[in-house]
């Protein structure tokens, strides 16, 4: 029976999402799962250079998948003619794929499926699946959007969030240092998640944020970062719209964190498992270790860039 009274539940916020003709789901990893079952597909081609979340749900669903290198560009190397069951994943690193070269790609390799994790608001090709994760970009817990015209004729089932919300809350009322455990724990509790809805509350929520203030704030600081950055700048970095982070290659990247990490700057390794699983000499282990994604979203104004430049030139300068 439907509950009459008693206390006030989170109220029914505007519902205004950024993507609203999508399949919403709980996880960008379930987003994938739910393509692998609507399409039949059997064999996924994954990039070295990439969180072992993805593969782990393979694994867990009997999924076969082997690895492929990608470019100084980002660009897949991988010449092989894939079967009709066979699908190349491909990760849009910090939205330096563009939309025509995803066109490039989908007229060469026929099925593929793009992982636009750190390209939330750069728009779905026609006729690709793309995936969206939304906790990247903002404060939830889980969801995710998926683009595609493959229809899974499972009823599913809608997932709950509101016991995932602990670090979300107390970050916003404290410090990130004081909640980084229940962090962790939600990230380990979505790994063996089955495939739902997105929850109402994540709905909830990603219908009341400002898209335009937080695309306007991450393109400003990504700009001001890349003006002073840019010429030092191993990487060929092209400006994106609403941009996830500001990859800055240097030399010495694991310790500069660290040093980062001192002055309450704190930027992460993405991912730490490449590292074990990949030659020094490689690409994918010298991004993974030398890319510093440097925080410029929409929780930060030009002034907090300008701290992030100052002890970045400072750290730096002890390594040359």
């Amino acid at each position: 029976m439907k509950e009459i009274g008693g206390y006030f539940e989170l109220e029914q916020l505007i519902n205004k999402p950024y993507y609203r003709n999508m399949i919403e789901l709980n996880t960008g990893r379930n987003a994938l799962l739910y393509l692998v079952k609507a399409r039949n597909i059997e064999m996924i081609y994954l990039p070295y250079y990439l969180c072992d979340s993805v593969s782990s749900v393979l694994d867990y669903n009997s999924i076969k998948y082997s690895f492929y290198n990608i470019d100084k560009n980002f660009i897949p190397i991988f010449e092989q003619d894939l079967l009709a069951n066979e699908f190349l994943y491909i990760v849009n690193y910090y939205g330096q794929i563009t939309n025509n070269i995803i066109k490039i790609l989908k007229e060469k390799y026929k099925n593929i499926i793009v992982d636009n994790t750190q390209a939330f608001f750069q728009e779905p090709v026609e006729s690709v699946d793309v995936i969206y994760s939304c906790r990247k970009f903002f404060g939830v817990s889980d969801g995710a959007y998926l683009s595609t015209n493959a229809i899974l004729n499972e009823k599913l089932e809608e997932d709950k969030s509101s016991l995932r919300m602990i670090h979300i809350l107390g970050r916003f009322e404290g410090l990130a240092s004081g909640f980084y455990n229940e962090f962790k724990k939600n990230d380990e509790s979505l790994k063996e998640l089955p495939v739902k809805i997105m929850s109402r509350l994540t709905k909830n929520i990603l219908g009341a944020i400002d898209y335009e203030r937080v695309i306007e704030t991450r393109n400003r600081n990504f700009q001001h970062l890349h003006a002073k950055l840019k010429h030092t700048n191993i990487l060929n970095i092209k400006p994106t719209y609403g941009p996830f982070a500001y990859p800055y290659y240097c030399n010495n990247g694991i310790e500069i964190r660290k040093r980062l990490a001192e002055k309450k700057i704190y930027v992460p390794i993405l991912w730490p498992n490449v590292l074990k699983k990949n030659s020094e000499d490689s690409v994918e282990y010298n991004y993974t270790a030398n890319i510093l994604p440097l925080p410029c979203d929409q929780r930060y104004d030009v002034e907090d860039m300008d701290i992030i430049l100052k002890e970045l030139k400072l750290i730096c300068k002890m390594f040359i």
